[in-house]
């Protein structure tokens, strides 16, 4: 069977056709397999993001407590603890800031409870802050700052903006001011009490020993212990002055006044008038002479009795406010969510 020429051509046309055909359907559903591959994988990193601890933002949103009507979330908790952080890196630095911040972490959720109980509170009996008040704040702490663009600084390194600051003083001036209303208004000391505290506690009101002393520092350890040596021998200071580069100073002081270990061994074996050896404190050298000792007393209640009214304010303001907390504690729905 012979087959034309023009037959073979329109046979192979028509499978070239449907070849094609076939081709662009695989296409075509390869691009739907991929599209549906991209679509998954773009669902399990949302879901990653919302359930992974510390992986998106959302982790900054989970709720870690509920006080009555209102909820607190890590960032509540962030927030407060770049407050504090901020408040206190101007007294204290390096590891003496770390230290307190880390000291009050652990309490620090059952503070931010306390601290909403007690805003409700204000929110209830309808206490108002005046704005120039909180302006005059911000004011006071700018203060601490040399400029405005350091203290813009410190409150980015604590992820904070100035309406965060202003919020925060605002809170804690309605938390002062319902506090002052619902407890420290009602405290009273008694002067009886005080005298009864006094005569209860006569040994807290003994002063001391207390140590007058005159310091020389120097740089360097030969002219230190070339210092104390002469100055045991009696020596004017004005003439040892022509020979060692060295700077003078007081200091009155009594045992457990949180000096140095070095420092207190070495002055509270001197005797009158006595010099001691020279003593190395961080890269410089002290010489101490122990110059007048004025021994321990008796305080009066006269001269004891405004430390005994503060004392007992303190007292009975820190019993009645955890009483009061209590009793707002009993009535109120609080639920810790936990990890």
């Amino acid at each position: 069977m012979v087959l034309s020429w023009q037959w073979v051509l329109t046979f192979t046309a028509v499978c070239l056709r449907k070849r094609s055909l076939i081709l662009r359907k695989q296409v075509y559903l390869m691009k739907r397999i991929i599209n549906f591959k991209y679509l998954v994988l773009f669902f399990i990193l949302a879901v990653f993001c919302i359930a992974g601890p510390n992986r998106c933002l959302f982790a900054q949103d989970k709720v870690v407590a509920v006080v009555n009507n209102e909820i607190i979330t890590q960032k509540d908790l962030n927030d407060f603890l770049n407050f504090i952080t901020m408040q206190y890196s101007r007294e204290l630095k390096g590891k003496a800031l770390e230290e307190k911040v880390q000291g009050m972490k652990q309490d620090l959720l059952q503070r931010l409870i306390e601290d909403r109980l007690i805003l409700q509170q204000a929110g209830i009996e309808k206490v108002t802050v005046e704005p120039s008040r909180i302006k005059a704040r911000i004011i006071e702490l700018k203060k601490r700052y040399a400029t405005d663009t350091e203290f813009e600084d410190d409150l980015g390194k604590q992820g904070l903006v100035l309406a965060d600051l202003e919020n925060k003083i605002r809170e804690q001036m309605l938390m002062y001011a319902v506090i002052q209303q619902k407890v420290r208004d009602k405290i009273i000391v008694r002067p009886d009490e005080i005298t009864d505290f006094y005569n209860k506690n006569k040994q807290q009101f003994l002063t001391p020993e207390e140590r007058q002393l005159t310091i020389f520092i120097l740089q360097d350890e030969k002219q230190a212990k070339e210092m104390s040596y002469y100055l045991r021998l009696g020596e004017k200071i004005e003439k040892l002055a022509t020979r060692y580069s060295f700077t003078t100073n007081t200091l009155s002081t009594w045992k457990g006044e949180d000096l140095r270990k070095e420092i207190e061994d070495t002055v509270f074996k001197l005797g009158l008038g006595e010099v001691s050896d020279a003593v190395k404190v961080d890269k410089q050298y002290y010489v101490f002479r122990l110059d007048n000792i004025t021994g321990s007393r008796q305080l009066s209640l006269a001269q004891a009795q405004d430390k005994i009214q503060t004392y007992l304010f303190e007292k009975k303001l820190q019993e009645g406010l955890t009483k009061w907390l209590d009793e707002i504690k009993a009535h109120s729905y609080i639920k810790i969510t936990g990890d």
